[in-house]
């Protein structure tokens, strides 16, 4: 069962990183603190690497740095979209999503197609994301619209990962890819003028956890489990992560979410795990 805990233990660490992210952007900017956190998070990892990268070809290299900017899109588009959603729970379960789109993705791409699994979950999980945003009549807010937008993207990460995959080792590529995300994020916050902040000492504990226990090490334990279990039963139990981002924004940010997003949320949790257990007959 260690594959199994080192997984569980990842999507707790996920939840974590969801609500110092939501903590730490609320005084400085989003471009600075991704930039900030990948490649403290790559500096990390480094030691553990570094000779193994050496070693790769430059196809290697521009292959796993291409990917790498597809999760910093995805990253870029949902720093903004913390920084403006007032439900972090809400943007957990949006982005969750991505493992429903990841099969369509495919389609578009490699014309894979879905499997029957993927046609029955969809519309399930369109209901359950028109509950949670259509709270307000039919009206979805700017940040719904940039939380589903990220998850598209991350889908198309997915996607592209798992065909790199079979080339270069998963430590290396997470090293590789935390270092593009960072240095695509510091570009940016380079090229753009960043509004003055002041760092507290409540906020440099959040990003450390952010950068270290929310990164690092549950990028680590997140690989060190899917490389031990079936991908079946790694995707089952990474649905856990907008559940337990749901329990912590109600207790550390004393989050409120509406019974109707309620509901929307627990239809998304179940479009997801009926297209995981479906896909395994």
């Amino acid at each position: 069962m260690r594959g199994e805990f080192h997984l569980l233990l990842a999507t707790l660490l996920a939840a974590v990183g969801w609500i110092a992210s939501k903590i730490v952007i609320e005084s400085v900017p989003g471009d600075i603190f991704l930039s900030v956190r990948f490649l403290f998070a790559s500096l990390i990892l480094f030691p553990f690497c570094y000779k193994k990268v050496l070693r790769l070809n430059f196809k290697q290299v521009i292959s796993v740095c291409s990917v790498g900017l597809i999760l910093a899109a995805s990253m870029k588009v949902w720093i903004y979209a913390m920084s403006i959603t007032a439900s972090v729970s809400e943007g957990a379960f949006i982005m969750s999503l991505a493992m429903i789109i990841a099969p369509f993705t495919s389609w578009l791409f490699f014309r894979q197609r879905p499997n029957r699994a993927f046609w029955f979950a969809l519309p399930i999980a369109i209901a359950g994301m028109m509950l949670m945003t259509l709270s307000n009549g039919w009206q979805v807010e700017k940040s719904q619209w940039c939380f589903l937008l990220a998850s598209a993207l991350l889908s198309m990460h997915f996607v592209f990962n798992k065909k790199m995959s079979s080339s270069v080792k998963p430590l290396i590529s997470i090293f590789i890819q935390l270092l593009t995300v960072g240095i695509f994020t510091a570009l940016f916050a380079v090229f753009n003028e960043q509004a003055h902040f002041e760092l507290t000492n409540y906020v440099i504990v959040w990003f450390v956890i952010s950068a270290v226990v929310a990164t690092s090490i549950r990028y680590l334990l997140q690989t060190m489990g899917q490389l031990s279990i079936k991908i079946e039963t790694a995707a089952l139990i990474m649905i856990l992560e907008p559940i337990w981002t749901l329990l912590m924004s109600m207790v550390v940010l004393g989050e409120i979410l509406e019974t109707q997003k309620l509901i929307g949320a627990a239809i998304i949790f179940l479009s997801l795990f009926l297209y995981i257990k479906l896909s395994r007959r």
